[in-house]
């Protein structure tokens, strides 16, 4: 809680300090940073959600070990996100702004609202709120699933789930005004590109192969 505590504390000073070279404002309704930190934290919290279904649905440790450390890891910074909103005096949720939306702002307004553009990224499957987040079908199916069958769906759900992680954090880090913000975002990309490539492996194992 100290850890996360002080990277909130961190990014407050960087938004408004003028040593740091940004903007002594708070980042806009619109900016990518408040964007990133909105959607990421909705996308953080099914990767929770699923991480918590398949623990109680199978009893192998190596998927209930990768189960917890997602769920921990990502609750942290959902918590470090939703503090930012909270600092910067922001809404944590926009009826109006679609999911995304952030990412299509260009880097000269990154620091500023960032305009509302409305721009569908069109990479989010017909049921699903962002790209690589599961629907609801899915869900129910991973919560009905138990053993083998509940490992290699949660780690397929899971792997979609990295890669469109994987693309929004990348978005903030070109993008987000905020150096403790941008920071999160990189570390989000290289330990996330890193799980990939553990839950490849784990569903070779199982005679799988991540979806599409």
């Amino acid at each position: 809680m100290f850890a996360v505590g002080a990277t909130v504390a961190a990014a407050s000073d960087s938004g408004g300090s003028a040593s740091s070279g940004t903007s002594s404002r708070a980042p806009g309704r619109y900016s990518p940073d408040a964007g990133f930190a909105r959607d990421m934290a909705v996308h953080h919290q099914q990767a929770v959600e699923m991480s918590f279904i398949v623990r109680d649905r199978t009893g192998d440790e190596p998927v209930r070990s990768l189960a917890y450390d997602i769920a921990n890891t990502q609750a942290n910074q959902r918590g470090m996100l939703l503090g930012w909103l909270d600092l910067w005096g922001l809404p944590k949720v926009i009826a109006d702004e679609p999911p995304m939306s952030w990412m299509a702002a260009s880097d000269g307004e990154a620091g500023g609202d960032g305009g509302h553009h409305g721009h569908d990224m069109g990479a989010a499957k017909p049921g699903a709120l962002m790209t690589g987040m599961a629907t609801k079908e899915e869900i129910a199916a991973l919560g009905a699933a138990h053993g083998r069958d509940a490992e290699v769906l949660y780690l397929q759900l899971m792997t979609d789930h990295h890669k469109g992680g994987v693309a929004m954090a990348r978005g903030c880090a070109r993008q987000c005004a905020t150096p403790a913000e941008r920071a999160l975002a990189q570390g989000m990309v290289e330990a996330q590109q890193s799980e990939l490539t553990l839950m490849a492996d784990m569903l070779k194992r199982r005679g799988a192969a991540p979806r599409g």
